[in-house]
């Protein structure tokens, strides 16, 4: 099971060079680090991922900020039309595809996967483990381990699964 509070960087390793989500976020975790870094090296190390980033946000067509609060192991198999807002923050191993929209002041936990086209568009908190489906738009909190579908989005109880003979 994928864990929802350690992050696993190996999701985010890039294989070779032509993977533009992996690149995207490795500039990103760049930008990042020369700014903790601080004095000339962090500088240049800024410098060097702005024009890297901005080459990659190009690529991609996503709008993903360089201060964004995203913690590791982030997968983005599609990252085309892919926006997300400063204050947003995105916990540990989470899955999001083309076409996702997330405000600010999103909290999203750990291992949160979020189908294509889902939009959320309201201050909400989802939980660990949660499950947005594809094209769903939420508007109220998602409980962790629900999965939410629908416009507006919906949470769906688990039902225990029956075994046939």
């Amino acid at each position: 099971m994928i864990s929802a509070t350690e992050a696993d960087w190996s999701r985010e390793q890039a294989g070779n060079c032509w993977e533009p989500s992996r690149q995207l976020l490795k500039c990103i975790r760049n930008y990042q680090k020369g700014l903790q870094q601080g004095g000339i090296l962090g500088c240049f190390l800024c410098g060097l991922s702005i024009i890297q980033y901005r080459f990659w946000s190009v690529i991609t067509a996503t709008d993903i900020p360089l201060n964004c609060q995203i913690q590791g192991g982030l997968l983005l198999p599609h990252p085309n039309g892919i926006v997300i807002h400063p204050t947003a923050s995105i916990g540990p191993n989470c899955l999001i595809l083309q076409q996702v929209t997330i405000v600010g002041d999103v909290k999203i936990g750990g291992h949160v996967d979020i189908g294509a086209g889902a939009k959320i568009i309201r201050s909400v908190t989802i939980g660990d483990h949660a499950l947005i489906g594809a094209n769903a738009v939420v508007m109220c909190d998602v409980p962790p381990g629900a999965t939410a579908v629908g416009i507006p989005a919906k949470i769906i109880e688990k039902k225990p699964r029956k075994c046939e003979k």
